[in-house]
């Protein structure tokens, strides 16, 4: 890419989109295309067609998608696989078909199975069972990187996937009935201190695992690979590092001063008992995190203090 290529960033005002924004134009790209979801409805085969006719963008990181956590999974699946789906399929597809000359697509780290070897390497791809609380959402980002690698081998694109573990910062959704968890809880322990709350109950055990990523970095690395890396293979994107839901409560609790009692709701689900990246190929490759998870959780505090309480909420 040079700081004149027509790149299309699909979901730029959701939190991995806009993050992809902010770091292209760090980087001195001066052409971005975007559009809003009133403009462009990517669930629409024919207004992707007519986009990528008229717009021709050499390059497009495909970040738009339907996502939430555990409870939005659960609630709506329907709606979880079927925009998956269609999105993929319509811009993948359209790419293609108009000359894109390189696509990146993002996944999730819900594609691997529910009890895939830990850290999870990419070879454990459709190795077992996925996690049923959100195997719809999965199954779609499953059919995003089989496409991406049957039109690499029937068409020659250069597609290439990216397998994301769990994201956070600036711009998160901070609706309870769809955060994720670090969102979440970072909304419940600030209402909870200023409400004078004497505890906070949460769902699950609190044994889970789960690895965080700034999404910042995870910018910085869609950037790092979409000019150094091209084959079929997926890559693993993380900081190769995890904690407890437990110890993740009291370090969000500690950063924004709650200073109440953290419970847990054993009745309900905690999902796939542990999820961290083998991200050794990643890392062989040259690129590293910078942003700790301390750090970049007061970050996220801040923002959700000066701009989430009154911000739309991000969906894509």
């Amino acid at each position: 890419m040079n700081p004149d290529s027509r790149i299309y960033v699909a979901g730029h005002r959701g939190l991995v989109g806009s993050a992809l924004c902010r770091r292209l134009e760090r980087a001195g790209f001066r052409n971005l295309i975007v559009r809003t979801r009133q403009e462009l409805d990517l669930l629409s085969q024919s207004q992707v067609e007519r986009f990528f006719a008229e717009q021709r963008p050499e390059y497009v990181f495909l970040a738009a998608a339907r996502v939430g956590g555990i409870q939005a999974n659960r609630t709506r699946p329907a709606e979880f696989i079927y925009e998956n789906l269609a999105i993929e399929v319509h811009v993948i597809h359209a790419a293609c078909r108009w000359g894109v000359r390189k696509l990146l697509f993002l996944g999730s780290s819900c594609i691997y199975p529910r009890l895939a070897p830990q850290p999870i390497p990419e070879s454990a791809l459709l190795a077992g069972p996925l996690e049923p609380t959100n195997e719809p959402y999965a199954v779609a980002k499953i059919a995003g990187v089989k496409m991406c690698q049957a039109y690499r081998r029937q068409y020659g694109f250069d597609a290439i996937s990216l397998m994301p573990t769990n994201l956070y910062g600036p711009g998160d959704n901070f609706d309870l009935e769809t955060a994720h968890v670090l969102a979440a809880l970072i909304r419940r322990f600030d209402e909870a201190r200023e409400q004078g709350k004497d505890s906070v109950t949460l769902w699950g055990t609190g044994t889970p695992r789960r690895e965080f990523l700034h999404v910042d970095d995870l910018a910085d690395a869609a950037l790092f690979l979409m000019e150094r890396y091209t084959g079929e293979e997926i890559i693993n994107v993380g900081c190769g590092e995890d904690l407890t839901i437990a110890e993740l409560a009291r370090l969000v609790a500690e950063i924004v001063g709650y200073r109440g009692e953290i419970l847990f709701d054993r009745s309900m689900p905690d999902g796939t008992p542990r999820k961290l990246l083998d991200v050794s190929r990643l890392f062989a490759l040259g690129w590293r995190p910078r942003i700790g998870l301390r750090e970049g959780i007061t970050e996220t505090w801040r923002w959700w203090r000066e701009h989430g309480r009154g911000a739309p909420m991000a969906r894509t």
